[in-house]
């Protein structure tokens, strides 16, 4: 495999601060070394923050990626900050969740991908957010995201 591979990615390697708005997010994909072979990435965010976007207080999640990749995948410096740019969006549980997601299905055109947003509670009531592309692809070994219902979760 050739370095050649990574030359378009302008944030590894780097010091690069954190985006201020997922917006501005600069989200990178690199070829996928494995095109053609059917493989499940995950990718886990047990810190996730955002912001109510009425009250300005803090919501925490423990989100779970999975995608099923095929020319590409994230760089996942990429991903961190990407992420950790919701830091001070404000966003619904459901908004924040969803749009990941779709950004990263715009992104990377994968053959599967599903996010799990298993949000800590706000008023006494967990909410958990599931986002899918379709049905999981035959002969992927898709295992369970692992991250029980809502009792004291930790």
């Amino acid at each position: 495999m050739s370095d050649n591979i990574y030359q378009n990615l302008t944030q590894l390697g780097s010091a690069t601060e954190l985006p201020d708005d997922p917006d501005k997010a600069v989200l990178e994909k690199v070829p996928n070394p494995q095109a053609g072979t059917k493989y499940m990435v995950r990718f886990v965010a047990p810190e996730f923050t955002s912001l109510c976007p009425i009250t300005s207080q803090p919501d925490f999640a423990h989100l779970v990626i999975d995608y099923v990749p095929k020319d590409f995948l994230v760089e996942s410096k990429s991903l961190k900050l990407f992420l950790g740019s919701f830091r001070n969006h404000g966003a619904f549980h459901e908004d924040c969740t969803v749009s990941i997601g779709k950004r990263l299905v715009d992104l990377l055109d994968p053959d599967w991908l599903r996010i799990g947003g298993y949000w800590y509670p706000r008023g006494g009531i967990p909410i958990d957010v599931f986002y899918q592309t379709g049905p999981a692809p035959d002969g992927v070994w898709i295992p369970d995201q692992g991250v029980p219902p809502y009792r004291g979760r930790g």
